[in-house]
C-alpha cells in the first residue's frame, strides 16, 4: 500500500510543534519522500571504484604556517548519550582517564593549541536535546574557553520516529520522548544554518571549521592539516586512516564512476550480494575518521543555495521504537552521514592521517584500554600509545554497561602494557595492581570470580 502524504503532514505539524527550525522540516520532507518513493539507498559495487593514493600528514612540513588555523572553529559532535555501554547521559562527560572525561581532554587539546600557536580557537559543541544542559554546566567551570561574540554551542534538530508500515509518525504513549530521534550527524549542516553558529563564525572572522566526535581523543587542532586545507582551496576534506582487518564494517572512501566524485559508502548502504567487496581492505583502504575541515564560506554558499537540503544520501535506520524491547512498533529513523558530504562539494579531497587521530571510544573495550597503562595522556591532550601493536581486548557481556564496568574494576583496568590479548569470558572482578602478561584468556566458572591484589596472569 502507498502510504498517504497525511503522514508526512502529521510529522512536519509535530515538528513545528516542537519549534523544528523551517530548513531542518525541509531536510525531513526531503528524505520522507524519498522512503515515499522506494529510492535505492544502496551503492552498489558496480558504480564504484577504489580510491587511489591521498594526500599525507607524514608527508606536510610540522612547520607549518598558523594563519589558517588562527581562522579555524573547533566544532565538536556532542549529541550522544553513550546509550551503547549503559549511559543516560552526555558520553563526552564519562572519564576516560583518571580525573579526565572526554570533555576535559578536549578543553586541554584546545588550550595546548591555542599556547602553541596564538590562535582563537573557539570551541563550539553541536548538542542534542539529550545532551545540552550537562555539558554546559561542565564548560562553565573554565570560564577561559569563550571567544567574544561566539556561542559556546548549537542544537542540532529532531525528528519523529517513521512506523514502517505507514511511513506515519509514530505515537508512543508510555514514554513520549522516545517518539523522537536526532537525524544523525549529518545534520550539522542545516542545524550550523538555522542556529545562526554559521553567520556567527563567519561574521567573526572565521573562515574554516574542524569537525569531530567528541569521544575521538585524537582528534586534536592541526595546524599542519589547516594549512594544508586553505592551501589546497577546497570546501570539503576528510581525514581519513587506512583500514585494518577490525575496520571491516566501518564506511569507506570510494571513486563514483559516473562523474568521478569521492564518495562515502557506510554498511547500511551496501546490498547484501556486495557486502564482501564492502569488507575487502586491501580493494577499499581508506576509512572515514569522521574528522572533517569545512571552508565557513563555500558550506554557506552550497546550503543558501540549496535551501538548507545538501541531498545527502539517506541512510534507513530500522529500529523499535523502544529500543530496549523488540516487541515495541517497528520504526525507521531516517539518518544521513556527515562524511558523505564529500560528494556535495566540487573539488572536495581527503587526507590520509596516522591512527593517532582516531581513537573512539565506542565500547567498554575501547574504554578498558584507553584507561590503562597502554597509553599516556600526552602534554597536548591527545592519548599516546605506548605499546604497538595494541592488545586485542574482549569482554563478555556483564561488562558492557559503564556501572558493571566499573564495578568489575573498581581500583582500575589492569596493567596491559605487555599484552597481546585479554579476553573475558566469565564474570570476574579485580583487585589492586593486577598485571595481564601475553595472551590471557578467563574461563566462564559459571561464577563471579575475584582476582587479588597484585596477581600476575601470563599466557
Amino acid at each position: 500500500m502507498i502510504p498517504q502524504i497525511s503522514g508526512l503532514e502529521e510529522a512536519t505539524e509535530r515538528m513545528r510543534a516542537a519549534q523544528v527550525a523551517e530548513p531542518a522540516i525541509e531536510v525531513f520532507k526531503h528524505y520522507w519522500l524519498k522512503l515515499q518513493h522506494g529510492d535505492d539507498a544502496d551503492i552498489h559495487e558496480a558504480a564504484i571504484r577504489p580510491v587511489g593514493t591521498a594526500d599525507k600528514l607524514h608527508d606536510l612540513s610540522p612547520d607549518a604556517d598558523t594563519a589558517a588555523l588562527a581562522q579555524t572553529a573547533i566544532i565538536k559532535l556532542n549529541g550522544g548519550l553513550g546509550t551503547s555501554m549503559g549511559m543516560d547521559r552526555a558520553k563526552s562527560l564519562l572519564e576516560v582517564r583518571q580525573d579526565a572525561t572526554f570533555l576535559d581532554l578536549i578543553v586541554r587539546q584546545v588550550r595546548y593549541a591555542r599556547e602553541r600557536t596564538g590562535a582563537a580557537l573557539p570551541l563550539v559543541l553541536m548538542h542534542s536535546f539529550n545532551t545540552r544542559k550537562g555539558c554546559l554546566s561542565a564548560l562553565a567551570q573554565h570560564p577561559d574557553l569563550p571567544v567574544p561574540g561566539i556561542r559556546q554551542d548549537f542544537l542540532q534538530s529532531q525528528q519523529p520516529k517513521i512506523r514502517t508500515d505507514d511511513l506515519a509518525p509514530v505515537q508512543w504513549p508510555h514514554d513520549p520522548a522516545l517518539e523522537w530521534c536526532p537525524p544523525g550527524h549529518g545534520d550539522i549542516y542545516v542545524s550550523l544554518l538555522s542556529s545562526g553558529m554559521l553567520d556567527d563564525l563567519l561574521d567573526a572572522g572565521f573562515r574554516y571549521a574542524f569537525v569531530s566526535n567528541a569521544d575521538n581523543v585524537g582528534a586534536a587542532p592541526s595546524a599542519a592539516i589547516a594549512d594544508w586545507f586553505a592551501r589546497r582551496g577546497a570546501a570539503f576534506a576528510m581525514e581519513v586512516c587506512r583500514r585494518t582487518p577490525a575496520d571491516r564494517k566501518g564506511g569507506h572512501l570510494a571513486l563514483r564512476i559516473d562523474d568521478n566524485r569521492l564518495i562515502l559508502r557506510e554498511l547500511a548502504q551496501v546490498a547484501h550480494e556486495d557486502r564482501v567487496h564492502f569488507a575487502d581492505i586491501e580493494r577499499h583502504h581508506y576509512f572515514n575518521t569522521n574528522n572533517l575541515w569545512l571552508d565557513l564560506r563555500q558550506a554557506k554558499a552550497a546550503l543558501v543555495e540549496r535551501g538548507g537540503v545538501l541531498g545527502l544520501p539517506l541512510i534507513r535506520n530500522d529500529k523499535h521504537v523502544d529500543p530496549n524491547d523488540p516487541t515495541s512498533t517497528p520504526v525507521i529513523q531516517i539518518e544521513s552521514a556527515m562524511g558523505a558530504a564529500i560528494e556535495i562539494f566540487d573539488g572536495a579531497t581527503a587526507i590520509e592521517v596516522p591512527r593517532s587521530r582516531f581513537r573512539p571510544v565506542k565500547s567498554t573495550e575501547d574504554l578498558l584500554l584507553l584507561r590503562s597503562d597502554a597509553f599516556r595522556v600526552a602534554d597536548d591532550g591527545t592519548l599516546d600509545a605506548l605499546v604497538d601493536p595494541l592488545p586485542l581486548i574482549t569482554l563478555n557481556p556483564n561488562y558492557r554497561g559503564i556501572r558493571d564496568f566499573n564495578a568489575r574494576f573498581p581500583f582500575g583496568p589492569p596493567s596491559l602494557k605487555n599484552a597481546s590479548s585479554f579476553t573475558i569470558n566469565g564474570d570476574w572482578t579485580f583487585g589492586r595492581d593486577v598485571v595481564i602478561e601475553g595472551d590471557v584468556e578467563l574461563s566462564d566458572n559459571g561464577k563471579i570470580t575475584h582476582v587479588s591484589d597484585g596477581t600476575v596472569l601470563s599466557g
